[in-house]
């Protein structure tokens, strides 16, 4: 690591330090001795999509193919923290794309999914991040991303409701301007 990276790795772990005498902690309470290394260690790992483009991770797995029916990856697993009080929400994502000639390997879908919501986030920037990310790299006849997510800053704080999942979704092209299409994608992630 050079010495610029060491730097601001020892500014992180000393503001995390300070956090804790903030909250009337004993940082030198053997429980507490490593957490400042460790959760600044955890938020460079939970936000490492700002250091991830999204070329770097399709790095050249889009093909040519004449297939034109839709491609569906539904069920992937979303991890991210809210903007507001970087606290936790997590949930499911399904992306749904009608191929214009081209299509993408089905490993990159979820890995788009991790490049944005390894960023500090609002649900439904996620939600369109991931749908204009697509639409980007693929130029699809259309595009469908919905996600269901359960956020910590509402279970645990705030109004406290344990059971509320919020869904956000993003509609592109054939998914927002035909309905049968929209169904379709619909009726499959139910």
């Amino acid at each position: 690591m050079n010495r610029k990276a060491v730097a601001a790795r020892d500014a992180f772990v000393d503001l995390v330090q300070q956090m804790l005498v903030e909250l009337g902690e004993d940082v030198g309470r053997e429980g507490l001795k490593r957490t400042p290394e460790r959760v600044a260690a955890s938020l460079r790992f939970l936000t490492r999509g700002y250091r991830v483009d999204v070329d770097q991770i399709i790095n050249n797995a889009i093909y040519h193919a004449d297939y034109d029916e839709m491609v569906l990856v539904k069920d992937i697993e979303v991890y991210s923290l809210c903007e507001h009080h970087l606290l936790p929400f997590y949930g499911r994502c399904h992306i749904a794309y009608l191929p214009n000639h081209k299509i993408i390997g089905l490993s990159k879908v979820p890995r788009i999914v991790d490049v944005f919501s390894r960023r500090l986030q609002v649900q439904e920037r996620l939600t369109t991040d991931i749908a204009y990310a697509i639409e980007n790299h693929l130029e699809p006849k259309g595009v469908g991303v919905v996600i269901e997510a359960f956020h910590l800053c509402m279970m645990m704080r705030g109004v406290q409701k344990q059971n509320s999942k919020t869904v956000t979704s993003c509609m592109l092209g054939r998914f927002k301007s035909d309905s049968k299409t929209r169904n379709e994608f619909l009726d499959f992630i139910k």
